[in-house]
């Protein structure tokens, strides 16, 4: 149990597939370095790193597939535009974008004006082990002021999507499709501990947020942010510092669980939101779930979270976030299709192991989702990006 309790942690903790290492250290320099190829630059000295060819860049994107981007702007947002698009993309950064800029703005500082009201003579709910790791929210509180801060958050974040070119969502819900799900089901309470979502971009925040108000997971700096870090406490975050001594990720662990567990038990409690890959992709794939977002062992509720597109793909995997976020803006319409699935009730055998229950989960929503089951991780994400940054300076 010690073990799987480290598997919170933003680092997964398994080890990645053989042909990579664990470290940026160890990987960049296969990666960066190139056999030759008739690509090669004429002008390179013996000491320095292969030169850039189409060839090695197919080989990073084989091998890290699901950080791969496919739209028209290319590798890392920086590919070479048609003509076309770069006069789209110039009139929206005249037009568009300072006008999103501007709304999206108003309503964040609104709904942290809201939610420092609501909060002003309140403090935030903190346990005695929680003091030690900066864990505080008030997501505990009751009354009017919580429902102002609930229902103006998930107005308002709907708002937002909107603002970003979201102006419709495609929704589903699938339904059990044996008798004896439906039986199961029925045994236990409809209310699961926590939603279980893919990762995809930094949207899929406000999405949960407009559509069930729950607790995620946040690095610890997010709750000292301006404006964000209050909103991070009315939602009831938990935090995670990721270079931290395992000891304190134990303890972080064990406030998911038992807020999972809270959460199950009693309908007003808010709801987790667990992203268990980790990290995000570029929608196609599904990573390796981590297991500590099923040591509560109580049902969950799997979500999927798609965003078709034609220019520019809202998936936040290997761009920066400037970037992203520009010519998210420059985008007029978004997309964004949503699956919700039955509530997963696990059997005895996955409550006894926590790693079948998430195997099983994550394979269920691969099947469901039409998505593509990969073994790489957070590690190696980082692997990419470096290399690609190698690649990328010596052009």
């Amino acid at each position: 149990m010690e073990t799987e309790l480290k598997d919170l942690k933003s680092q997964p903790s398994q080890q990645p597939p053989p042909p990579l290492q664990p470290t940026v250290t160890n990987d960049d320099v296969p990666l960066l370095k190139n056999s030759e190829t008739h690509h090669s630059r004429n002008s390179s000295n013996s000491n320095s790193n292969s030169n850039v060819s189409g060839d090695n860049l197919d080989e990073l994107e084989k091998k890290f597939a699901a950080y791969v981007r496919h739209d028209v702007y290319g590798t890392m947002g920086r590919g070479e535009l048609p003509l076309g698009e770069k006069f789209l993309l110039g009139i929206a950064l005249v037009t568009l974008v300072p006008v999103r800029v501007v709304l999206a703005t108003t309503l964040l500082v609104l709904y942290y004006l809201i939610c420092r009201i609501c909060t002003l003579f309140s403090a935030p709910n903190r346990e005695e082990e929680e003091e030690e790791d900066g864990q505080e929210d008030y997501a505990h509180m009751g009354g009017w002021k919580r429902t102002v801060i609930v229902q103006c958050g998930r107005s308002l974040s709907r708002a937002m999507l909107f603002v970003f070119g979201f102006y419709w969502i495609k929704e589903t819900y699938r339904i059990p499709d044996s008798t004896a799900q439906r039986k199961e089901e029925s045994e236990e309470p409809e209310r699961p501990g926590a939603i279980i979502s893919n990762h995809v971009s930094y949207l899929d925040i406000l999405y949960h947020m407009h559509s069930s108000f729950p607790s995620f997971v946040a690095k610890r700096s997010v709750g000292k942010l301006p404006l964000v870090g209050i909103i991070s406490k009315c939602l009831g975050c938990v935090y995670v510092q990721r270079e931290s001594k395992s000891s304190d990720f134990k303890g972080v662990s064990g406030v998911v669980t038992e807020r999972v567990r809270e959460a199950y038990q009693n309908k007003f409690a808010p709801m987790m939101m667990l992203f268990p890959e980790g990290t995000t992709t570029n929608g196609d794939y599904l990573l390796p779930f981590k297991t500590g977002a099923f040591l509560s062992t109580v049902p969950v509720r799997p979500v999927i979270l798609r965003y078709p597109y034609r220019r520019f793909s809202p998936a936040w995997d290997s761009i920066s976030g400037v970037r992203h976020v520009i010519y998210l803006l420059c985008q007029f319409v978004n997309h964004l299709e949503v699956v919700r699935l039955p509530i997963y009730c696990p059997s005895q055998q996955e409550k006894d192991d926590p790693k079948l229950y998430a195997s099983n989960v994550r394979r269920l929503m691969a099947s469901e989702g039409n998505l593509i089951m990969s073994d790489i991780g957070l590690p190696e994400k980082r692997v990419y990006h470096a290399a690609l940054n190698g690649l990328l300076s010596q052009c």
